[in-house]
Formats: structure tokens, C-alpha cells, sequence
């Protein structure tokens, strides 16, 4: 009998989508699993981490992996699991990109931290207390993971050999990414596994985009009633589409709400972010300061809302100069 291929999945930084994108493949999820051993996936059983160490290099066809990166636990999980695996996917946009967890970096360490445990409304902590990597309790002392100043995408941390973009995933995206790692049918390394074009091409509401567009101030979404079946762009509502990779099946389009660039940006683009805010200015018709002024004063927050999947893999990485 000959061994199935053995496949992994791991869960750095993130909101637990992508862990929820592996659960919503549904029966398919069986079909896989009569395919190939799961070898480690801790969300789901108890397999050690220890277990994954004891294997040999290689020993593993492929490993998912999602999340950013911020802690040493997740650093060397993620070397650990290159070192064992043959292939290694970036699984969804925090994994691909930073994602939302990325950005983060528009803050410090610290701020991050004083925020979390200090000043958020829902916090009650009396003592003032913020985690240490060696804090004492009971006079023992305790070794927690070391929590670094910048988020990560995983390709900053290890080598990454394909990318299953999506916050999350669908669940036939990462279905085809299974079946072709299984398959042995993959493109290029590096390919993300999505479309090459931008969302625009298979918009459902592409024949409605009018051929110019010119915006005087970008509305948003409870300032004015939006007809669902024309354009954002068209109804001056900001929509990163024309710089964010299609393969979702425009599931925000069909929910009646812009695309926000969860599927990173197109084939040769480094900064989305950038090119996001190139695109959206092209768009202004004012012809005076004032005007200009206006229209970029109607988006409130053009980092949080250009890089909101990107900015640890943008060109600036984070808030310069801090």
C-alpha cells in the first residue's frame, strides 16, 4: 500500500477565518482527507509540536500556513514547518499580505501593547499590568513568547512557494489549491493561486462602470442610499476592485458592499496601497486646491483604508519614523 502524502496547517496572527475556510470546505474536507494524512493541525487535534519535530525534513508534502507573524513561537513554528515540509502556502491575506493584523504597524510595540491592556474601553486592569516575555508569578518565573515590534507577512520570515489569497479563502479556491498540490499539477513557484486580472473583469456590475469616472467628494456607505446593481466607483463609494486580484467570486459585490483588497494586488504591483490612491485620484475632478482638498478630506482614513490587507508588505512596511 502506498503511503498517502502528508499535509499540515498552522494558525499564526489571525481571526481564525482561515482555520473557518478549512471547516467550509465541508465534505470535500473528507475527499481530502481520503487522499492524503493530515499529519498536524492543532485547531483541530492533538498532535505535538513536538511530534512535527521528530519527523524528517521533507516528510511533509505541503503545510498551510496562515496568520502574520509577530512572535518568536510563530517564528520558529514557521521555520520549524519549512524545514519539514516540501511546499509551504500562504494561507489568506494575513499569511499572503500582513493582513488586517498588519496593520498594527501603523503603531509601536509599545503603543500596541498599552492600548491592548491599558486603554481599550472594555479593559479593566487595575494594576496596570502588560505582559513581560519573563514575568514572576508566585515566585516563579514564567517564559512567554517575545512579542516583536513589527508584524510580518510569512514570505518576510521563511521562504513561501504559492499564495491562496482571501479574507478568507472560498472554499473552491482552496479546494483547487489542495487538489493541485495532491495533483501534482501547480504553476510557477511564487504564483498566487487566484486570478491574474483585476475583480473588475468579473464584477458582476462591470457593464454598469460608465467609461469616466469623476467624483467630487467619495461618499460612504450610510451617507447615501447606493443602488446595488450599478457601480460603487460609478456612485462616487470608494471600491478597490480595479487594484485588488479577482478569484473571490465577488462574494463583498454580491453581499452589496465594495471590495476592500482582501485578495492583495494584481500581477505586477508591489505597493496596492499605492496604487489604490494612484487610481482613486485620477478619479477627483477638482481643478483647485480647495476641491482636491475636499475630495481627500471625504476619505478619513486613506492608510487604514489602501492598506488595510497590505501595509506589512507594502513599501513602507509600517509608520516611518517612529
Amino acid at each position: 500500500m502506498v503511503d498517502k502524502p502528508k499535509i499540515a496547517f498552522y494558525w499564526c496572527s489571525s481571526c481564525g477565518g482561515c482555520e473557518e475556510s478549512l471547516v467550509d470546505l465541508a465534505e470535500d474536507l473528507l475527499t481530502i482527507a481520503s487522499r492524503a494524512e493530515i499529519v498536524f493541525w492543532p485547531v483541530a487535534f492533538d498532535t505535538k509540536y513536538s511530534d512535527v519535530e521528530a519527523m524528517e525534513d521533507g516528510a511533509i508534502a505541503a503545510v498551510l500556513i496562515n496568520g502574520a507573524v509577530r512572535m518568536d513561537e510563530q517564528v520558529a513554528m514557521a521555520k520549524l514547518l519549512r524545514k519539514k515540509s516540501r511546499l509551504v502556502v500562504a494561507h489568506g491575506s494575513c499569511a499572503h499580505l500582513g493582513g488586517v493584523v498588519g496593520l498594527a504597524n501603523f503603531s509601536s510595540r509599545d503603543e500596541a501593547l498599552r492600548r491592548a491592556y491599558l486603554e481599550a474601553p472594555s479593559v479593566v486592569n487595575l494594576d496596570g499590568d502588560i505582559p513581560e516575555t519573563r514575568p514572576c508569578a508566585e515566585g516563579e518565573t514564567l517564559v512567554l513568547s517575545g512579542f516583536h515590534d513589527r508584524v510580518k507577512a510569512l514570505d518576510q520570515v521563511i521562504e513561501v512557494d504559492y499564495y491562496v489569497p482571501g479574507c478568507p479563502p472560498t472554499p473552491a479556491l482552496l479546494k483547487e489549491a489542495i487538489t493541485s498540490i495532491l495533483d501534482g499539477n501547480l504553476p510557477p513557484r511564487g504564483s498566487v493561486l487566484a486570478d491574474r486580472k483585476a475583480l473588475c473583469h468579473t464584477c458582476p456590475r462591470r457593464d454598469s462602470r460608465p467609461e469616466t469616472i469623476k467624483i467630487g467628494t467619495f461618499k460612504r456607505l450610510y451617507e447615501v442610499e447606493w443602488d446595488p446593481a450599478v457601480c460603487f466607483l460609478a456612485q462616487g463609494i470608494v471600491c478597490l476592485g480595479p487594484v485588488t486580484r479577482g478569484g473571490c467570486a465577488a462574494r463583498c459585490i454580491g453581499g452589496n458592499m465594495p471590495c476592500r483588497g482582501c485578495f492583495g494586488p494584481t500581477e505586477n504591483v508591489s505597493d496596492q496601497g499605492a496604487k489604490a490612491a494612484s487610481f482613486l485620484s485620477s478619479l477627483i475632478e477638482a481643478v483647485d486646491d480647495g476641491g482636491v482638498k475636499k475630495a481627500v478630506a471625504s476619505i478619513p482614513d486613506p492608510g487604514g483604508l489602501f492598506y488595510r490587507y497590505s501595509l506589512a508588505s507594502s513599501i513602507l512596511k509600517g509608520r516611518v519614523g517612529r
